[in-house]
């Protein structure tokens, strides 16, 4: 049995940036952090040779190509097993259209546990770039890649995305007080509503390959990155809420499916109550509202959203991991194998 653990992740700006649409003429850039809610994929050797995916739904079936589950199915033929496995999630979070990066949490945890099932350990840039060609590539999905570079990475960061298709990671260097005061004012509620990120996302794309008011907005986001890390740098979390206001207005304004009367009037009264800026996370529509809110303005903000659920939470730092690896074997091939390997060394 193998048990691996993903950081889901709130990215503060650049979102849409990293898109092959837009990077591939522009490049891009995002700053994100992983936080404590965790996408769990539990491996194990089936004793017969059936395949068994449980997520929302279970599926029993005989061989790969008939799991329904995509990513599941893709990730199977790239590295296998191909018989005689279960695959087990678990979140702690909603698993579609929270807008924490989820379904790549998921990637990226079940490519980790199926590397280590091999007896391999992978880096985090390989295991995010396999993650992307798994969601991108070979699922089809329209998506772009800081949510595979988040959680197999972890920490506060911010990624570019060159034209090339290459993708640099680089740490962001502050102090542990800055740090603490970024998470304390920040606060984040659940807005109960959930949406397809892919059917907004391919919207966008649409937008950013066509207008050119929407490319000169997303310039601006690009440039927000950069900000949002200069500012922490620079030891001024406070300037993250006010990029968080501009930012959010910017990306409102690309499509009308990222927002709504709802969650504009919640984002509005949060304001009102003393909030400095915020956005809903991921594509928009639903999910996550995040605010930056100074410790003396919570309360009020707490009131004016006392219909929302809070979700409390904490920066982590490790990325994709596993938390649990017994490797034994159920199959004599596999066992004389491993037999011979160790005998080896």
């Amino acid at each position: 049995m193998i048990i691996s653990k993903t950081p889901c992740r709130l990215s503060f700006a650049g979102g849409g940036s990293d898109i092959a649409s837009y990077y591939r003429e522009h490049g891009g850039a995002v700053v994100s952090v992983t936080i404590d809610k965790y996408v769990y994929l539990t491996l194990q050797q089936r004793f017969d040779s059936s395949i068994r995916i449980g997520y929302s739904r279970t599926e029993e079936v005989q061989q790969v190509e008939d799991i329904q589950h995509p990513i599941v199915r893709h990730c199977l033929n790239l590295l296998g097993p191909s018989k005689g496995i279960e695959v087990t999630s678990h979140a702690d979070i909603p698993s579609r259209g929270s807008g924490l990066g989820s379904s790549s949490s998921f990637a990226v945890g079940l490519l980790n546990g199926l590397h280590a099932f091999q007896g391999r350990h992978v880096a985090p840039q390989e295991l995010a770039e396999r993650a992307c060609h798994v969601e991108i590539d070979l699922c089809g999905d329209p998506i772009g890649k800081q949510d595979q570079f988040a959680a197999a990475f972890g920490d506060l960061r911010m990624y570019r995305f060159h034209q090339d298709g290459s993708v640099s990671v680089e740490p962001l260097i502050c102090s542990t007080t800055t740090i603490d005061k970024l998470q304390r004012n920040l606060l984040m509620f659940y807005t109960g509503m959930t949406r397809s990120a892919g059917d907004i996302l391919k919207v966008q794309t649409e937008v950013l390959g066509s207008q050119k008011d929407a490319i000169q907005h997303m310039h601006r986001m690009v440039q927000h990155a950069y900000n949002v890390r200069h500012e922490i740098e620079n030891g001024n979390p406070d300037g993250v809420g006010e990029i968080l206001h501009e930012t959010w207005l910017l990306k409102r304004s690309l499509t009308s499916g990222i927002s709504n009367p709802a969650i504009d009037g919640w984002y509005e009264a949060a304001r009102a109550a003393g909030a400095m800026g915020g956005k809903i996370l991921g594509a928009g529509g639903g999910g996550f509202l995040l605010l930056y809110v100074r410790q003396e303005q919570q309360a009020a903000v707490k009131a004016a959203l006392k219909d929302l659920r809070r979700i409390p939470f904490r920066f982590e730092r490790e990325g994709s991991k596993i938390i649990f690896y017994n490797p034994t074997t159920l199959d004599p091939e596999r066992e004389e194998q491993e037999d011979a390997r160790r005998s080896g060394l």
